[in-house]
């Protein structure tokens, strides 16, 4: 039995020391394979540039390219170490499999030198476009200008010029896509991205359309825009506008560049409507096409509605003006001191006759906008208005009438404090009071202002005053009464006896 062991052993130790020699080795090599790998991907600092193309940063220290490829390198030198391994040491049937993974690996590797090619030429071509895109904008100055045009700040500019060189770069890698799947036989994935990149390029023409309408359109609105403020300009709009006091309306903007950014939109949303028809998006361009084209037809009744308000406000401006100075001039300002319910204003308040042009202006106002809301269909404002209108004609009668009212009582009171005796006093604050009474309850009704309620409250006082007249003078005065009432009845009867005696 020893002999047998001694034999055995004899004969495998060879093998085993060779085994174990090819490990060693073998280990050695992928640590200076490893090493070697790592110092040379250092120097290079390809990991940065892989992690700023993939956008994670240079800050991620996570992502470290040489770590990952130097790690990938050793074991796949490992490996074939220990397929060496076990095949010095006779172990057929663990090194078939690993002989299958590496035949695999390496029947699979012209696939990934074919990709990372294709891979390698998509990038040098992507960075080149990206470069030469964006240099030639930033020639132009572009992003400046649309700046200046939007109104942003310096922080708040996203430079266009960038924008599109990363749109171009990205756009590259997606037509080598394809190209790439192939390359690596992924036929699962190629299809869809096949399809995917098909439908853009025969979608790409569409919106190529579409943006070169919408610049061009944009750069023709403004040209337009600029010739139309210019030719107001030379005309003397502007003068114009500031006479009749526009720039105080809308903000100290000229009458020239009202117009002319009123005609430029006009223009830009004919320009909208074509780049959306341009798209053939029915779905997108249909809802925007339908929502631009009713306010473009819109229009026409905005501009009526405008100036017609425009054209109420400067007349009524002017006839709150004439009404002013004829109440004035006709001495309408004394009606407060005539009615009893003040004195003569004083310098720098307003008058009553200013009151009366106020109101009339804003009655003019009122009508305008009612004929305004009728233009632009606004059937149920139109109507509130009208409703507003009637409310406060009514209200403006029933404070007529009240003034009216006052003033009569007042000039009763006058009459009869200079006409009458010793009750001239009680006399006419009795009639003074009574006519104001009457005008309240005229003026309610007329302002209607809750009719059965003043009707309910006049009848209620009338017929208080009777019975508080009736129990004063039955009850408080009965004895004066029968002394008159027999007074009379006796005159009465004298006077018939001398009748029948005749």
């Amino acid at each position: 039995m020893y002999g047998q062991i001694t034999s055995t052993v004899g004969g495998y130790l060879p093998k085993l020391v060779a085994a174990l020699a090819i490990l060693v080795v073998g280990w050695l090599v992928a640590l200076v394979v490893s090493a070697v790998i790592r110092k040379i991907l250092v120097r290079t600092t390809i990991d940065d540039r892989i992690a700023a193309w993939a956008g994670i940063g240079k800050d991620k220290t996570d992502f470290q390219i040489e770590q990952i490829l130097s790690k990938g390198s050793f074991y796949l030198v490992m490996l074939f170490v220990f397929v060496a391994f076990f095949q010095a040491l006779g172990l057929t049937i663990i090194t078939q499999p690993l002989n299958n993974l590496l035949n695999k690996i390496f029947s699979f590797m012209p696939q990934i030198l074919g990709a990372s090619v294709l891979l390698a030429i998509a990038w040098l071509l992507a960075t080149a476009l990206k470069f030469i895109v964006s240099k030639a904008l930033g020639a132009t100055q572009l992003d400046d200008k649309l700046s200046s045009q939007a109104g942003l700040t310096e922080k708040e500019q996203v430079p266009l010029s960038e924008t599109l060189a990363n749109i171009v770069y990205w756009f590259v890698f997606l037509l080598f896509l394809p190209a790439i799947l192939d390359a690596l036989q992924m036929q699962g994935l190629l299809k869809p991205v096949q399809t995917m990149l098909d439908d853009l390029l025969g979608y790409l023409p569409n919106l190529l359309g579409a943006a070169i309408i919408l610049v061009v359109g944009w750069f023709i609105a403004r040209i337009i825009r600029q010739i139309i403020t210019g030719l107001l300009v030379a005309a003397g709009a502007d003068g114009l506008g500031r006479r009749v006091g526009i720039g105080t309306v809308v903000g100290g903007q000229k009458l020239s560049g009202i117009i002319g950014n009123v005609v430029y939109a006009l223009v830009f949303i004919q320009v909208v409507i074509a780049a959306l028809n341009a798209l053939a998006i029915q779905a997108i361009s249909g809802p925007a096409t339908t929502m631009l084209t009713t306010l473009l037809n819109a229009i026409p009744s905005i501009f009526g509605a405008m100036i017609v308000l425009s054209a109420t406000y400067f007349i009524g401006k002017l006839v709150a003006g004439l009404v002013t100075n004829l109440l004035t001039t006709i001495g309408f300002n004394q009606v407060l001191k005539l009615i009893g319910l003040g004195k003569e204003p004083e310098v720098g308040q307003r008058t009553p006759a200013e009151v009366v042009g106020y109101l009339v202006m804003v009655g003019l106002m009122l009508f305008a906008t009612t004929e305004a809301a009728n233009m632009l269909g606004f059937t149920i404002l139109a109507d509130l208005v009208k409703e507003f209108l009637n409310f406060a004609g009514q209200v403006i009668l029933g404070v007529v009438i009240f003034g009216l009212g006052l003033y009569l009582a007042n000039l009763a009171r006058s009459v009869i404090l200079n006409t009458a005796g010793s009750q001239a006093v009680f006399l006419s604050q009795v009639a003074r009071l009574a006519i104001i009474v009457l005008t309240t309850a005229m003026a309610l009704r007329r302002m209607g202002i809750a009719d059965d309620i003043v009707n309910l409250a006049f009848g209620l006082l009338l017929g208080a005053i009777a019975i508080a007249v009736a129990l004063a003078f039955g009850l408080g005065s009965r004895d004066i009464a029968a002394r008159e009432v027999e007074s009379l009845l006796t005159q009465f009867r004298g006077s018939t006896s001398d009748l029948t005696k005749k």
